[in-house]
């Protein structure tokens, strides 16, 4: 498969909020492609498809963890984090990979599990085994499992303590996830200077971002609920003063499942900055709900709230990941009506959330996975696409775990979808081979050579947003509409002087959840006059009545991105 891309100028540097306008990518090196028949994706088969990801529209890749560890927990049980794990390839190769994918104008961005480690991990070995010595402050220890009464147990389909009791050492210590991955004691100066280490060592190697997983839980207090202590938000801001002294222009990402409310002091103030970009986690449950529903009141709630971030913070939206699909902020009702549509099965569950892909989520529908797509797309922030949901793969739930949707990436319809060339019972999982997800259907060389496959749309959808600055810089406001199944809202940007160039905008975005045609009379409130065009191919819609109102009708579970003003340039 030969993919060629438009040629764009080099210059990574340039545009120091590049993370704006930027599509990211997850990919799980594991999973993506096998370059040496062992059944396992590597570096080196990451970057024998750097093209495709270029020819699709990326602008970053997301990289979960791939340091050296014992795999209890996919990698985020790190138990080296300055060396990579051997089946992954070299740390060579990985420079090799940054140096790569920036000479495709594509940004590499890592995990960083800086909370916990490995039990496996040098530190904690040391710790348990010599508690007087340099490490034996390293992590959190106790000689009691009552400590921090008000924090939450998170994995609760496994753990019934965040205690666990090392017989080494003869005292408990404290974990927040897993019992395998001890918490790292962010009160000892030594382990602060550590962490900013492993993050030097990596943007020394030229990453341009770190996500930092499950941030809020650096410090404990028995008063606190151990989530964004006033001390994590302190070193926070640490860590950001030296990633704007020593290396502008590279990101750091929170990953706090938390409301906006809580997550926005991730973010920092103007004097004061910390995180530049945070997930928006609320959003993702309310659109699987209004697809179900029909019915986008809570969609339209969570979009209308507003909340006060410095100038050049971004959000991260995102409809599926390599975790499961969090139920943590919805009420019971909500949940269990989610449980019903979604997960009526219940290996599909796990936690308090869903482990499934996105096309097995939406029964396979091509109008769902347009509406979703097109709607992640016109968010305000920056799209997170997880590996594989361009073609629509779908997922095992016999397999344990997360692992239900991290099979191998499927290229072709040949042996392992292409993915190895390995005997097939030495893949790490096996490849998808359900009726309806089968590799033989579902890959990327034959949705390469249908112009209409979910792939090629997926793609011009990207290539049409990164064509209008206003989806990555314009503000968002959601408009009144006269049906509830109908949500409506505007980007709008004023321009800019920049190097870019770029010019005023107004994009109406329209969407309806309803399982069946509907009519709209959408609130455009001082647009009167205004002339609107589709964004797709040109077309000139009605213009908003003198009353500020437009009527739209929409087709099952359609949408529109339409301009609002002069017919935008071809």
């Amino acid at each position: 498969m030969t993919f060629t891309a438009p040629i764009q100028l080099p210059g990574l540097a340039l545009d120091t909020q590049w993370y704006k306008r930027a599509v990211f990518y997850e990919v799980m090196v594991r999973s993506f492609y096998d370059s040496n028949a062992d059944g396992s994706g590597d570096f080196a088969g990451l970057i024998s498809k750097l093209d495709y990801l270029q020819w699709l529209g990326i602008d970053a890749l997301w990289i979960p963890p791939f340091y050296n560890s014992p795999l209890r927990d996919g990698g985020y049980d790190v138990a080296d984090f300055s060396s990579v794990l051997p089946e992954f390839g070299t740390l060579d190769e990985f420079k090799e990979l940054v140096t790569k994918a920036h000479e495709r104008n594509m940004r590499i961005v890592i995990d960083y599990p800086l909370n916990h480690t490995s039990d496996q991990h040098e530190w904690f070995q040391q710790s348990r085994q010599d508690p007087e010595g340099p490490y034996g402050d390293f992590y959190v220890w106790s000689d009691t499992d009552e400590k921090y009464p008000n924090i939450r147990i998170i994995f609760v389909d496994t753990e019934d303590s965040n205690w666990a009791f090392d017989p080494v050492r003869r005292q408990y210590y404290f974990h927040r996830f897993f019992s395998h991955q001890p918490d790292l004691n962010f009160e000892n100066p030594a382990v602060r200077e550590a962490t900013l280490n492993v993050v030097r060592h990596w943007m020394d190697l030229g990453v341009d971002g770190i996500r930092l997983d499950a941030i809020p839980y650096l410090f404990e207090s028995e008063e606190g609920n151990g989530e964004g202590e006033p001390k994590t938000h302190e070193f926070l801001k640490e860590i950001r003063a030296m990633v704007d002294r020593d290396y502008p222009g590279r990101v750091l990402i929170a990953e706090a499942n938390q409301w906006p409310s809580e997550v926005v002091e991730f973010f920092g103030t103007e004097d004061e900055p910390e995180c530049h970009m945070a997930f928006d986690f609320p959003v993702m449950p309310r659109i699987f709900y209004a697809l179900r529903s029909q019915n986008a009141s809570e969609l339209v709630r969570v979009l209308s709230e507003t909340h006060e971030v410095p100038s050049a913070a971004a959000w991260g939206v995102f409809l599926r990941n390599h975790d499961e699909l969090t139920l943590e902020m919805v009420s019971e009702e909500y949940r269990q009506a989610m449980y019903g549509w979604y997960a009526y099965d219940p290996r599909m569950r796990s936690n308090v959330g869903i482990r499934r892909r996105l096309a097995p989520l939406l029964d396979n529908s091509r109008a769902e996975l347009e509406l979703a797509h097109a709607l992640l797309f016109s968010l305000e922030g920056s799209p997170f696409l997880y590996y594989g949901d361009e073609i629509g793969m779908g997922d095992n739930i016999w397999l344990p775990d997360r692992d239900a949707s991290r099979t191998p990436m499927q290229w072709t319809p040949d042996r392992n979808a292409g993915f190895s060339s390995a005997d097939p019972g030495k893949l790490y999982l096996p490849v998808v081979q359900s009726l309806a997800y089968n590799y033989t259907s579902i890959n990327v060389e034959a949705q390469l050579a249908q112009s209409r496959s979910l792939l090629n749309w997926v793609r011009n959808v990207i290539h049409v947003r990164k064509g209008h600055p206003t989806f990555g810089l314009g503000t968002l406001r959601v408009l009144e509409t006269n049906h509830e199944s109908v949500l409506a809202f505007v980007r709008e940007y004023p321009g800019s002087s920049t190097q870019f160039g770029d010019s005023a905008e107004t994009v109406l975005c329209v969407f309806s959840f309803a399982h069946s045609p509907v009519s709209a009379r959408i609130d455009l409130t001082g647009f009167e006059g205004a002339t609107a065009f589709d964004l797709f191919g040109g077309a000139e819609f009605p213009a908003v009545g003198a009353d500020g109102t437009l009527s739209l009708t929409l087709g099952t579970q359609g949408f529109y991105w339409l301009h609002l003003g002069d017919a935008p340039r071809a």
